[in-house]
């Protein structure tokens, strides 16, 4: 994921270039840009990311709809590197978590999680409307009841998520 991609207009339904798809007006500045597996775009040209455009407005705003949730989220870290993220994550607990954009080119967001072996990233993976871990056959409509379903299962990989800004007890 490149740090200035965006979803925008020109990332709408190919089918059907002269109907623009804007998403609300304060999602613009702050959504990340992702073409779906669709067919490239004449706008393309103009757009400012290296994915495809959607295939449909459902996948459109589903892709909206996750990255102003991620932007509001306080562990989700944008641009990060495989290797910072690694970095970030090696001196935290087992289970410890953080979302990033992922650097494939065919992938929008990434997972890094510690496990006992050390750090390591998953691909989250977005096809016709679901997303889904990168090997898993399970599907969810919705990012965060992918990550709900792994936070509450009971091998316990996700635990707590790692955040940009440490929340401060209380007591502070």
């Amino acid at each position: 994921m490149v740090a200035h991609s965006k979803v925008s207009a020109d990332n709408a339904v190919a089918a059907d270039p002269r109907r623009l798809l804007d998403p609300p007006a304060r999602d613009r500045s702050q959504a990340r840009g992702y073409h779906g597996p669709g067919r490239p775009s004449t706008v393309q040209a103009q757009s400012n990311t290296h994915f495809r455009t959607f295939r449909s407005q459902a996948d459109f705003s589903s892709i909206t709809r996750a990255s102003s949730l991620l932007d509001a989220c306080g562990f989700y870290w944008g641009p990060l590197s495989v290797s910072a993220a690694h970095e970030k994550l090696k001196s935290e607990p087992e289970g410890t978590f953080l979302i990033r954009d992922s650097t494939q080119k065919n992938c929008f967001f990434a997972i890094s999680v510690k496990t006992a072996t050390g750090p390591t990233s998953i691909r989250i993976n977005f096809q016709t409307g679901r997303f889904s871990l990168d090997g898993s056959k399970e599907t969810f409509d919705c990012l965060f009841k992918l990550l709900e379903h792994y936070l509450s299962s009971p091998r316990k990989v996700l635990v707590t998520p790692l955040r940009k800004v440490r929340v401060q007890p209380l007591q502070e």
